[in-house]
């Protein structure tokens, strides 16, 4: 049973989703004025674990991620490099591609939403905003009437009972002004503008997800994730401009990923500390360590980077590694020890659970490594079958769907597709020859080639 930490609740619940195993999720992306650093990666790996494992458990996943290409940061960057909006964040837009492909990060069956592509949506919303009376005109701007808004500060936990209307909530770039509320458009002041019916200018910040979020995952979605320091007053803002236009619950559960800190510091380029996946690489490490490194504390927790847990990462990597291709090499002549598969099935229902349980990685990666001590022993005592290998070595490339550290091969499939190989092993095994055929056929259908090896079916994707 998949329980979730709701930042909304501030407690774990039982995880439940408006339709039958389909999971509607927006995962906050890029703002793509400069390359990503290792805090930002972190939190796209913590988005992809969570995606990946509610996949495993045979969840249908619809996922929405942002790219920020219109803000006043991108605006400046734009501006000092003199040239077109479009120009300065297409760099930034493909450097971030590069890097989570890099890192193994999901980028199939997810909708990358651009900001600038979706402009007449958030105009939509605020022209409702405005019609309701929840939205204002002033000096060509328009902004969001908090007070209209009973429930605000309900994600962020904050009392604003006590701010004067002359107090800002709202860290807003484009301009402070003496108001509390919040910019939803911003009214024209340089060439980065566009033509609506609400006047030319470009939308604020909050606005662009609420829209991109609405039109494909619906008035009211099952989750939203991101960094804790966009839960306010992003997040926060979010809420009141969708429920305001709505009049429905904007989204049941959100999860929010902490901080990193490099060397118990926040990271800064003052401080030198300042580590883009680029510049990792450029110093020698293993992009699969540093995945496994972010991936390791528990999203919930502070994570501390430093160059000793890098190497430490590195070795793990490379031990998990070693442990598979033993297993793929090994050739012993024993008969199947029952108890193999007793620690396989327990390893597995170990990693499930951990992971059901609000996203425990660390404990499921122990139930992982309890296996592979029990395996190298029966190796080392020759207690091992051909199936027992066979069995192990499916159940990590099983569990590395989620994981994606494993180096072989390079590639991962499906728990249906792996479903459906062990189904066809087990129809060879019994005789049933036909059934076996039949599977290998809609397992060649589905891209997947079999090999039928001494210590069992290997596989490779076609194409």
């Amino acid at each position: 049973m998949l329980r979730f930490f709701n930042t909304l609740t501030r407690k774990k619940e039982v995880f439940e989703t408006i339709e039958d195993k389909i999971v509607k999720m927006y995962t906050c992306g890029p703002t793509v004025y400069d390359f990503a650093h290792i805090g930002n990666l972190r939190a796209y790996i913590f988005e992809d674990i969570l995606h990946r494992f509610l996949e495993y458990s045979g969840w249908t996943v619809k996922r929405v991620m942002n790219i920020t290409d219109i803000d006043d940061k991108t605006i400046a960057g734009a501006k000092k490099d003199g040239v077109s909006l479009n120009r300065f964040t297409e760099k930034y837009i493909n450097a971030f591609f590069e890097d989570i492909r890099k890192l193994r990060i999901k980028i199939d069956n997810i909708i990358f939403s651009r900001a600038t592509e979706h402009v007449p949506e958030m105009v939509s919303i605020i022209k409702i905003l405005m019609e309701k009376g929840y939205a204002y005109k002033k000096e060509n701007s328009i902004y969001f009437r908090i007070s209209a808004f009973p429930g605000y500060g309900k994600l962020s936990h904050l009392d604003f009972s006590e701010i004067k209307t002359g107090a800002s909530v709202d860290a807003d770039e484009y301009e402070k002004e003496s108001a509390r509320d919040f910019v939803l458009w911003k009214g024209e002041k340089d060439d980065f503008s566009w033509d609506t019916e609400i006047g030319r200018g470009r939308p604020g910040w909050h606005i662009e997800c609420s829209a991109m979020g609405m039109k494909y995952l619906g008035e009211t979605f099952d989750m939203h994730t991101g960094g804790v320091d966009n839960i306010f007053p992003h997040h926060e803002n979010e809420i009141a401009q969708c429920e305001m236009a709505t009049g429905k619950p904007f989204v049941r559960y959100w999860l929010h990923c902490e901080h990193l800190l490099v060397n118990g510091e926040k990271m800064s380029k003052s401080k030198g500390n300042f580590y883009t996946l680029h510049s990792l690489l450029e110093k020698g490490a293993d992009p699969v360590a540093i995945r496994y490194l972010l991936m390791t504390t528990h999203y919930r927790d502070p994570l501390n980077f430093t160059e000793k847990s890098l190497v430490q990462a590195k070795n793990t990597v490379d031990r998990w590694n070693d442990f598979y291709k033993r297993i793929k090499d090994a050739r012993p002549d024993v008969k199947k020890n029952d108890s193999i598969s007793k620690e396989c099935i327990k390893a597995e229902n170990t990693f499930r659970e951990a992971l059901e349980d609000d996203l425990n990685v660390s404990k499921a990666l122990a139930g992982i490594f309890e296996l592979m001590h029990f395996v190298n022993n029966s190796i080392a005592e020759n207690n091992i079958s051909h199936e027992n290998l066979n069995e192990a070595g499916n159940l990590l490339e099983k569990v590395d769907y989620v994981l994606q550290i494993l180096k072989p091969s390079g590639e991962t499939i499906e728990p249906e597709i792996l479903g459906l190989i062990e189904e066809r092993e087990q129809a060879r095994k019994t005789g049933d020859f036909s059934s076996a055929d039949k599977i290998r056929n809609i397992l060649r259908e589905k891209g997947i080639i079999l090999e039928d090896t001494p210590s069992g079916p290997r596989w490779k994707k076609t194409g």
